[in-house]
C-alpha cells in the first residue's frame, strides 16, 4: 500500500497545477452557540484528573457463548502506588479489528512525559497549503483534533475514574476464531463483551461504548440490540448500510479503499503474541484459527475482479449480491433500535457520509440524548481542526463529557448541546442548527440542458443547469482515468492518497472526462442541505455501463468544488420504494437501490433508459455570484470500478446522455431561497 500511495502522489504532484484559487468571504449560518460548553469540556478533559495512574492488565480473556476466547487490554484507574483502585467504575469498550496491539503502542506513545504536550501544537500548526498540499495537513491535524485517543486509549479519561476495555474482535489481533466482517456472531460477540464487563468487580455495571470507523459500526449493531448494562455509546465517522456506504457504491466495487483495508487487517491478524510465545503460553487455538482463515474475504475480492460472466459468480460472490442472505443482512444496521444517547461524529467527505446523517435521524431516543456533528473531512482526516478556534471541542473532550452525563450522571450541559453541528461548505465555517436537513429546505428541479453555460471550457461539454427543459440532444461521454486527479478519488481511497489541491479542492482537471451543467450565478445566499437526486434520460451502446454524477460549487473565478457525489450501475437500478424517498410532486430525493442480481435489469442496447441516482446528503452556501454545476462521468476510477461481469458487459464503451424535452433529465435538490435563477 505504501508503494502504491507514493506512485500515486507522485503521479498528482506532476500534474499541471492551475493558479489563481481565491477564497470567498464567509457567510452563512451562526457560530457554534455551545463554544463555552466546548470550553468546560475541554478544561475538564485536559486538567487535573481524580487519580494519577493507569494499571494494565494484559490479554485478558473473554469467552463467548460458543466458547472462542477473546483477548482484552483492560486499563483500570490506578492510584499513587500504581495500583488499581478497589472502587468499582464505569467502563467503557472499544472493539477493534487492528488489533489493541496497535491501540497499546499509540497509548504508549502518547504517554511519554512530555511529548503529547510538545507534539499536538505542532502537529496544529503545521500547513502546507502553500505547496498546494492541504490534504497532509489535515492529516497532522486528525491527532490533536482527538483522533488518536478516540481510536484506542485516553489515560485522560481513565484517570477520570473510567476502565477502559479494548478487544480484539474475533479472528483479528490474538483473539481466537474466524473474522466474521460484521457478521451476526460477531454482533453477539459485542453484547457478550457487555455483558461480561458489567459483571466484573472493577465495574459498576453501566457499560459505554467507543471507538472510530469499524469500533463504531460494532457500537451500533450491539446498541441496536439493546444489551441491558449499555448505556451510551460514541461512534466515530460509523457505517450502517456497509454495502452502500463502501463495499459496492451504486453496485460497483470499492477498490479505492476495500483492498487495502482487507490487507492491512488480516496482516495484522496474523501477528503472534510474542509474550505469549516467550512466556510458553502460546495459544495454539489461535494459531489453527489463523491457519483455517488466514486472508478472509480475500476470495470474494478476487472472484469480484475475475470473475467474467454473471452466470459463472461463484456462491461467496453471490451471498454479496443477494440481498437477502445472512451476510447482507448483517450488514445493513437497524440504527431506529438503538435506544441509548448517541453521540455521532462524520465527515461531508468520509467513506460513510451516505449513512452517518440517516443513523442520526433514525435514532430512537429524545432529542437531547443524540448528537450530530459532521465535518470538513475523509475518513483518515478524522477529527482535523476540531478544538481551534470556532470549532467543536476535540473528539476526546466530547466523549468524556458524553459519558461523564449518561455514567455518571454529571451534569455538565452535554444534552444542551446544539442538536446538529455542520461544517457548511461554501462559508467554510461551522455553524448549528436544530436538525439535519435544516429546516425549510424546497426541493426544486433543476434540469439538464446542453446550451453552453460559458463555465466550464475544458469539460467534456459544457451545458447548462436550468429550471425548464431545454432542446433535445445526444452527449457522449467515455471512462477515463482523469477521475485520479479527483475529490472523489481522495474521499474513495479514505484520503490515504494525500492528493494536491488541485485535484481534491477543484474539479477541472476530472471534468476533462465530465458533461458539465452550471447555472446561472446566484443573486443571494442560497443554502443547499440534504439528500439530493438525479434523473437520468440515458441511452447505452451495450447492456450495462456505470453513472457518477457529482453537485459542485462553481466559484466566480471558475474553481470547480465537489460537495457531494453519487453513482449507479445502470443494470442495477431498481429502487426499493419502502427505504425510498420523494418531494411532495412525487421527485426522488433519496432513491435506494436494491443493488441484488435477483433484481438486475441488463440495459437494451440504443434503447432510452431512465436513472435514478442518489447524491449522498450534503450541505453548503452558494453564495452571491457562485453557481450550481451537476458534473456527469462514466465511471469512478479509482474509488470503484464495476464488478468483473459487468464491466465485461459494459466494455468501457461511450455512454450517451439523451436530452429530450419529452423525456428530461434532472437533478431535485433541496434549497432554502428562490436563488433568482
Amino acid at each position: 500500500m505504501g508503494k502504491y500511495r507514493g506512485r500515486l502522489a507522485a503521479l498528482m504532484a506532476s500534474v499541471v497545477v492551475l493558479a489563481g484559487a481565491v477564497a470567498s468571504a464567509p457567510m452563512g449560518s451562526a457560530a457554534p452557540a455551545a463554544e463555552g460548553l466546548d470550553a468546560q469540556f475541554v478544561a475538564t478533559h485536559t486538567g487535573p484528573q481524580q487519580y494519577p495512574n493507569v494499571f494494565i492488565e494484559w490479554d485478558v480473556p473473554i469467552t463467548m457463548s460458543d466458547g472462542t476466547v477473546l483477548k482484552a487490554n483492560v486499563y483500570h484507574p490506578a492510584g499513587a502506588d500504581g495500583q488499581p483502585i478497589a472502587e468499582p467504575t464505569p467502563t467503557i469498550v472499544n472493539m477493534t479489528p487492528y488489533t489493541k496491539l496497535v491501540s497499546n503502542i499509540a497509548d504508549s506513545a502518547l504517554a511519554v512525559p512530555g511529548l503529547s504536550d510538545l507534539l499536538m501544537p505542532v502537529l496544529q500548526n503545521l500547513d502546507f497549503s502553500p505547496f498546494g498540499f492541504s490534504s497532509l495537513s489535515d492529516m497532522m491535524k486528525a491527532l490533536p483534533g482527538g483522533a488518536a485517543r478516540t481510536f484506542g486509549v485516553d489515560r485522560n479519561l481513565i484517570r477520570g475514574g473510567y476502565t477502559q476495555v479494548v478487544v480484539d474482535v474475533r479472528g483479528t489481533g490474538f483473539s481466537q476464531g474466524t473474522w466474521q466482517v460484521f457478521g451476526e456472531r460477531e454482533q453477539l460477540d459485542g453484547v457478550e463483551v457487555v455483558d461480561w464487563a458489567s459483571k466484573q468487580r472493577w465495574s459498576d455495571g453501566k457499560i459505554g461504548m467507543s471507538g472510530i470507523s469499524y469500533s463504531g459500526i460494532n457500537q451500533l449493531h450491539t446498541a441496536q440490540r439493546q444489551p441491558e448494562a449499555l448505556k451510551a455509546i460514541f461512534p466515530v465517522v460509523p457505517g450502517s448500510d456497509l454495502i452502500r456506504d463502501v463495499a459496492a457504491p451504486g453496485g460497483a466495487l470499492g477498490v479505492g479503499f476495500i483492498p487495502a483495508w482487507l490487507l492491512a487487517v488480516d496482516g495484522a491478524k496474523l501477528l503472534p503474541d510474542m509474550v505469549s510465545i516467550l512466556a510458553g503460553k502460546f495459544d495454539w487455538v489461535w494459531l489453527a484459527d489463523r491457519v483455517r482463515d488466514p486472508f478472509t474475504f480475500f476470495n470474494v475480492l478476487i472472484a469480484a475482479l475475475t470473475t467474467p460472466t454473471v452466470e459463472q459468480i461463484p456462491p461467496e460472490m453471490s451471498a454479496i449480491l443477494d440481498d437477502d442472505s445472512a451476510l447482507r443482512t448483517a450488514w445493513v444496521g437497524q440504527p431506529e433500535k438503538v435506544q441509548v444517547p448517541a453521540f455521532l461524529y462524520g465527515g461531508w467527505h468520509d467513506i460513510f457520509t451516505y449513512s452517518t446523517p440517516r443513523i442520526y435521524n433514525a435514532l430512537d431516543v429524545p432529542a437531547e440524548q443524540k448528537k450530530l456533528i459532521m465535518g470538513n473531512v475523509y475518513h483518515v482526516t478524522v477529527s482535523s481542526g476540531l478544538g481551534q478556534p470556532g470549532a467543536p471541542a476535540p473528539l476526546e473532550a466530547l466523549q468524556r463529557a458524553w459519558f461523564d452525563k449518561w455514567l455518571k450522571g454529571i451534569d455538565n450541559g452535554i444534552d444542551r448541546y446544539d442538536p446538529v453541528t455542520l461544517w457548511q461548505q461554501g462559508s467554510e465555517q461551522w455553524t448549528t442548527d436544530v436538525a439535519f436537513p435544516r429546516p425549510g429546505m424546497e426541493y426544486r428541479r433543476m434540469y439538464l440542458d446542453a446550451a453552453p453555460s460559458g463555465t466550464a471550457p475544458g469539460a467534456r461539454h459544457d451545458g447548462s443547469l436550468v429550471t425548464a427543459p431545454g432542446g433535445a440532444q445526444r452527449l457522449s461521454v467515455d471512462p477515463s482515468l482523469s477521475t485520479i486527479c479527483s475529490r472523489d478519488a481522495a474521499q474513495g481511497t479514505a484520503g490515504l492518497v494525500p492528493l494536491p489541491d488541485v485535484c481534491a479542492k477543484d474539479a477541472r482537471i476530472s471534468e476533462g472526462a465530465a458533461l458539465t451543467f452550471t447555472t446561472a450565478p446566484v443573486d443571494k445566499p442560497t443554502r443547499i442541505s440534504g439528500a439530493i437526486a438525479a434523473h437520468l434520460n440515458t441511452v447505452l451502446d451495450t447492456t450495462d455501463g456505470y453513472w457518477t454524477v457529482t453537485v459542485n460549487d462553481v466559484a466566480p473565478d471558475g474553481r470547480s468544488t465537489v460537495w457531494s457525489q453519487g453513482q449507479l450501475m445502470a443494470s442495477l437500478r431498481a429502487i426499493d420504494e419502502a427505504k425510498s424517498t420523494r418531494s411532495p410532486n412525487g421527485d426522488y430525493t433519496d432513491p435506494y437501490p436494491i443493488l441484488t442480481l435477483d433484481t438486475r435489469q441488463p440495459t437494451v442496447p440504443g434503447e432510452p433508459t431512465t436513472i435514478e441516482i442518489g447524491i449522498r446528503a450534503t450541505d453548503g452556501v452558494l453564495l452571491p455570484g457562485h453557481r450550481l454545476r451537476v458534473d456527469v462521468f462514466a465511471g469512478n476510477f479509482p474509488s470503484a470500478i464495476p464488478l468483473r461481469p459487468l464491466l465485461n458487459e459494459s466494455g468501457l464503451r461511450t455512454q450517451h446522455l439523451e436530452l429530450d424535452p419529452a423525456r428530461p433529465s434532472w437533478i431535485n435538490v433541496p434549497m432554502d431561497v428562490d436563488p433568482g435563477w
